[in-house]
């Protein structure tokens, strides 16, 4: 992705580094290598690794270093397997709901896991894009606010009766420190509810391509037309083409526009 980017800086000015997340000391020397002598502007993540949550101490430090030390943003992509069945009994998912309905539902329960695990608070600074505008969570803010004011009332051992005592905020503010991306197969119904929960500050245009039936054309197309259909200024609409992620990347003008 390096090279590319030397050889097509107008239509590749950066790129992002994937890690090894199952090895914590590998991921941080290839986040140095990827971010000070590659030029990558922000690392990749998984919503899980090997069945682990991002929220287990063991990935601390790759949070950390790209929060304290590099101050980029990282982007959290959902992983949920095909082979994961629906039901107990079945040999695996049916329909590809794994996929379609799966992956909203892995990135809103990694995002649950670091809210209340204290990793916002750990690191404030941290600056994480979720895919598909946040999953679920603009959709259900409403139920996530009301219902985790009462954590730990529903816990059957009192085990989570303290945790909202160690966070200094109400969990809905942390859900909204995340970044979504504009990838909602082109609803703009949708995208409206992820900036009235996000914020347009918060917001950064993606378009998943090449996965749609066109391969490619059909995502950008409809993402576009539903960013430009919900009728924002001119300065929300640069902020959400290009200016959010300039300033989540540090960085000036790109290209040649």
């Amino acid at each position: 992705m390096a090279q590319i980017c030397r050889e097509f800086p107008d239509q590749f000015p950066v790129f992002v580094a994937s890690l090894p997340k199952n090895n914590v000391p590998a991921a941080l020397e290839e986040m140095e290598r990827a971010i000070t002598q590659l030029g990558a502007r922000g690392a990749q993540v998984i919503t899980s690794v090997n069945g682990r949550p991002l929220d287990d101490p063991e990935f601390f430090p790759i949070f950390e270093a790209m929060s304290k030390r590099y101050d980029l943003p990282v982007w959290m992509h959902p992983f949920r397997p095909g082979t994961r069945a629906d039901y107990p009994g079945e040999e695996r998912w049916k329909y590809e709901v794994w996929q379609v309905l799966g992956w909203p539902f892995e990135t809103s329960v990694a995002m649950s896991r670091m809210v209340f695990s204290g990793l916002l608070e750990k690191l404030p600074k941290l600056r994480i894009i979720t895919h598909h505008c946040g999953g679920m969570l603009p959709y259900f803010s409403g139920r996530a606010e009301s219902l985790w004011a009462q954590l730990g009332s529903r816990s059957p051992d009192d085990s989570e009766i303290n945790v909202l005592k160690s966070l200094s905020k109400p969990p809905i503010e942390y859900f909204k420190m995340f970044y979504g991306d504009t990838v909602l197969g082109g609803s703009a119904s949708a995208l409206r509810c992820g900036l009235d929960f996000f914020g347009v500050d918060h917001v950064v245009f993606a378009s998943d391509c090449p996965s749609d039936p066109e391969h490619g054309p059909m995502f950008i197309r409809e993402g576009i037309r539903s960013i430009d259909s919900l009728g924002l200024s001119d300065d929300d609409r640069e902020k959400l083409y290009l200016g959010n992620a300039l300033k989540l990347m540090r960085m000036s003008r790109i290209g040649k526009g």
